[in-house]
């Protein structure tokens, strides 16, 4: 009898230390934050070994498109938000979400210490930049002797006949990298000249592709000669020993600024903010200096390769301009070009 009454005590101590520990699941879970990106996949995977260690509380689901995609994917689902976080996506973009009223203003933390150009002008910001990026050539010196080409120094040098079916650029419908190019050629010459320059360089064009990456990593692997991307791309194709140089155009390089913000959804999940005060210290800072010329943060060491003030190569880049005629400068392109 007594052995039973002890049995059951036991049980019962038993059963009130389990209900004291918390089960190991909820207890080791991680707090989800889902991203949309437009990042190069190869940073990604640079940014993240950081990340896992500084953010060990949070879990990213990372999901990487195209701008374009990421634009039509992300207004699409208005009403049924998934993103919590938009990370690296062109500002232009960026203002065309914030007019859309699909972002929550957020002020990170540490964001007095941005550049005025690297963020919306509103307080708190809807939107932070990150880094700066413009559209260079990838010129293939093996393929061009093989034709007899001479090497390209400008946008003007595009639409001679010699580069007939030799040019590759993105389609800016997709990629943010053609949409600057097509942009900036617009902003610099006026929209009269610039469509007729457009109209020029179209019979050279061998393919407008969806990644704003693909036309240099073309040219690289010897399929055309010139590849319209931007640098860092040209930097890595050439570092990884294809025969290509980078060519910044004498007129000006175009520029479009990789920025973060915090959707309406993400607004409800503390582990968003979470990684946008991340996304915006020294250390991540460090890690967009590795690929880019331009930072957020003043004071950090130039890439190898690339011009040590790009104030000096870029064409001013009006944001607001290019995202309130967007749709208007994209349904122009697609009519003249997407035949």
């Amino acid at each position: 009898m007594l052995r039973g009454i002890h049995t059951v005590l036991s049980l019962v101590l038993v059963a009130v230390m389990l209900a004291a520990v918390p089960l190991a699941g909820p207890a080791s879970a991680k707090d989800v934050v889902v991203v949309y990106t437009a990042i190069e996949n190869e940073q990604i995977t640079d940014y993240m070994k950081a990340i896992n260690k500084s953010l060990p509380n949070i879990e990213l689901k990372i999901l990487r498109f195209s701008t374009g995609d990421i634009s039509a994917r992300f207004m699409a689902e208005k009403d049924n938000m998934q993103a919590d976080v938009i990370w690296g996506v062109g500002a232009t973009n960026m203002l065309i979400f914030k007019n859309a009223g699909l972002l929550d203003p957020y002020a990170p933390k540490g964001l007095d210490r941005i550049q005025p150009l690297f963020r919306d002008k509103a307080n708190p910001p809807s939107w932070v930049g990150i880094d700066i990026y413009m559209s260079a050539f990838c010129f293939n010196t093996e393929v061009a002797k093989k034709h007899n080409l001479p090497a390209p120094t400008s946008w003007a040098d595009l639409a001679k006949p010699v580069y007939k079916g030799q040019v590759v650029m993105p389609n800016p419908a997709s990629s943010g990298t053609g949409y600057l190019s097509v942009a900036s050629v617009l902003q610099r010459m006026g929209e009269a000249e610039g469509w007729k320059y457009l109209d020029a360089i179209h019979p050279n064009m061998a393919e407008y592709t969806k990644s704003g990456s693909k036309p240099c990593k073309d040219a690289a692997a010897g399929e055309r000669a010139i590849g319209v991307s931007f640098e860092y791309v040209a930097l890595e194709m050439k570092k990884k020993g294809a025969p290509v140089v980078m060519v910044l155009p004498k007129e000006g390089s175009g520029y479009e600024m990789e920025a973060n913000a915090l959707t309406r959804k993400g607004a409800k999940n503390p582990a968003a903010k979470q990684f946008l005060d991340w996304a915006i210290t020294d250390e991540a800072m460090g890690l967009y200096a590795k690929y880019f010329a331009a930072v957020g943060v003043a004071g950090f060491p130039v890439p190898e390769g690339l011009p040590k003030d790009i104030s000096k190569v870029v064409y001013p880049n009006d944001f607001d301009w290019s995202a309130k005629n967007r749709d208007r400068i994209l349904t122009e392109w697609q009519k003249r070009y997407a035949k």
